[in-house]
């Protein structure tokens, strides 16, 4: 017989207050679903501990309810659960963040009824998954990865300020943090290796913000790489240029339409291995990761995709 599926709710994410909101959802759930068996984290990295045992546990499905930071730690635990050799299990979302991203990318309308419909449904996509090698803020070895978009540059600076500027909640915080980030940050030299199909390519950048793009969107709905299909087993690697500050904030705008990709300062690349290293060492703490809209490390990072790692339930 098999179990319930498993929600593993984020109680802070998109206005739940300790509680306060998750029980009136859960009875939504079940009315969608039938029993629904739900876990609340409790401090960062939780989820992807939780998700990691229930996938390891044989659970079937597994739902992240929260933002795409949520998301991104239920598909570690997913695939570190899969590196020891546990049968894959099913991801549902439901979105409650102020971005949602990533859903946006697999056509996931920001509805509670549509999220509920496509887990019902059972419809699922198989996607490609990121895992990459990077540097953590220690200075030692680390491995993750990333379901949506990993940046290198100006991103990692605001995701860090994000969490500093929590106390002011949702948008306001993101606007803060992305003026101080902007305000902050630097020009990497990057050297940026690319492989696709076994030929490699040598590229040098003097870039604010690179972008290794499994899915379409970052940033609240920025469209940053228009052309990125989760599930052709390819990176898009998109990056931003050597703008100057004032104008970053001119040529940010266009991200929004995706015009930006005809901007002659934009560099488009594709991959399904990327090296990134940076050559001016006195900014390394400055040019950090953004991934999936989590600060996490610096660079250099190793990149590589999965192809088809990820079964996802989608819209029929």
């Amino acid at each position: 017989m098999s179990r319930p599926p498993l929600a593993i709710i984020n109680p802070k994410s998109g206005g739940f207050r300790a509680g306060g909101g998750v029980d009136a959802l859960r009875r939504v759930m079940d009315n969608a679903l039938g029993p629904v068996d739900v876990a609340l984290t409790e401090r960062p990295r939780h989820a992807t501990e939780l998700a990691r045992d229930a996938v390891l546990d044989g659970r079937e499905t597994i739902i992240a309810v929260g933002g795409d930071g949520s998301i991104h730690e239920v598909v570690n635990g997913f695939m570190q659960a899969r590196e020891k050799g546990a049968r894959s299990s099913k991801l549902g979302i439901v979105g409650t963040g102020t971005g949602g991203d990533f859903r946006k990318t697999l056509g996931l309308e920001h509805r509670l009824d549509r999220y509920l419909a496509a887990i019902a449904a059972g419809v699922t996509r198989r996607i490609d998954v990121g895992r990459f090698d990077y540097t953590m803020n220690d200075g030692g070895p680390g491995k993750a990865w990333f379901v949506n978009i990993l940046s290198a540059g100006m991103g990692g600076l605001v995701d860090r300020y994000v969490h500093d500027m929590g106390w002011l909640g949702g948008k306001a915080a993101y606007f803060a943090a992305s003026a101080r980030g902007l305000a902050e940050s630097e020009l990497g030299q990057l050297r940026v290796t690319t492989w696709l199909e076994g030929k490699s390519q040598e590229t040098e950048l003097l870039s604010r913000q690179i972008n290794i793009c499994n899915g379409r969107y970052f940033g609240s709905g920025m469209h940053v790489a228009p052309m990125a299909v989760p599930d052709d087993g390819v990176f898009e690697v998109v990056d931003l240029g050597a703008s100057t500050k004032l104008g970053f904030l001119t040529f940010s705008r266009k991200i929004y339409d995706g015009s930006h990709m005809r901007h002659p300062q934009v560099k488009h690349l594709r991959a399904d291995r990327v090296r990134v290293e940076l050559e001016n060492e006195r900014i390394r703490d400055k040019y950090l990761l953004d991934v999936d809209g989590e600060p996490l490390g610096k660079l250099p990072i190793d990149v590589v995709v999965d192809p088809g790692a990820l079964e996802v339930l989608v819209p029929p």
